[in-house]
């Protein structure tokens, strides 16, 4: 199974410290990162979880990662990805959406260039949806009190063309004041042309983030099966009928 080389997590630092070590520009990007999520900044005597190293000087700089590391700290190593133990992503804000997009440190050139260009997709209004669907949680928990019956009437409501698509204009009030159904349970069939997962269609990969299981004869690809929900079941055997939605792999 193909593994992530790092974990991504989000972590609130409002008022936590944070050690910062170093000067110049690269520091003082990590200064302004670090400020605006509330961290404290302190030095490298300080009681703290996490460390920032933005030394230039390559023997210093790996004298102090190596002194807050003996002292179990996770250290981020700028220009050092061999030597990081976290990597700051380039992020998008759409408060409280935030989208991360991290390289592992490889090419922080690359995660900019992928920020920009989801700015310009991602709407302003895409904070409001987040606002409004927390809001009406208990209209959803109301309407829908079955939680798996509940997430396909969210997801089919965000899909492209629906009425919350993230990138549309729909209006998330109206919806959220008469939610629609979602589907009735049901098993679909997707038969694959090939191990990539760029091969499938739009709608074969919306079916799988969607799906409760994903039934397969033990030879579907890993990297198909990772396009479904991380806690979506993954079932080597003969499909069988079970409540919500069941999506079927054929191998090409």
């Amino acid at each position: 199974m193909p593994t992530l080389h790092s974990l991504p997590l989000f972590v609130r630092l409002a008022g936590r410290p944070v050690i910062l070590l170093g000067s110049g520009d690269a520091a003082d990007a990590k200064r302004r990162l670090l400020d605006r999520a509330g961290a404290t900044i302190v030095g490298e005597d300080a009681a703290a979880a996490l460390a920032i190293v933005a030394i230039d000087e390559e023997d210093a700089a790996l004298a102090a990662i190596a002194r807050l590391k003996a002292r179990g700290l996770l250290v981020n190593a700028v220009d050092r990805p061999d030597h990081c133990d976290f990597t700051l992503p380039a992020i998008v804000d759409r408060d409280p959406v935030l989208v991360a997009i991290g390289t592992g440190g490889v090419s922080a050139g690359l995660a900019a260039a992928l920020r920009q260009r989801l700015e310009q997709l991602l709407p302003a209004s895409l904070g409001d949806l987040a606002r409004a669907l927390h809001a009406g949680r208990a209209t959803l928990r109301s309407r829908f009190p079955d939680a798996g019956e509940r997430r396909r009437a969210i997801a089919a409501a965000l899909a492209a063309g629906g009425p919350l698509d993230p990138l549309g204009d729909g209006d998330a009030a109206a919806w959220l004041a008469d939610p629609a159904a979602p589907r009735p349970d049901g098993s679909e069939t997707i038969v694959l042309r090939s191990s990539e997962p760029d091969d499938l269609t739009l709608r074969e990969a919306r079916l799988l983030a969607s799906a409760d299981r994903v039934f397969h004869d033990g030879t579907a690809p890993p990297a198909i099966l990772d396009r479904a929900r991380a806690d979506a079941a993954r079932i080597v055997g003969h499909p069988r009928i079970m409540p919500g939605l069941s999506v079927v792999l054929v191998a090409p």
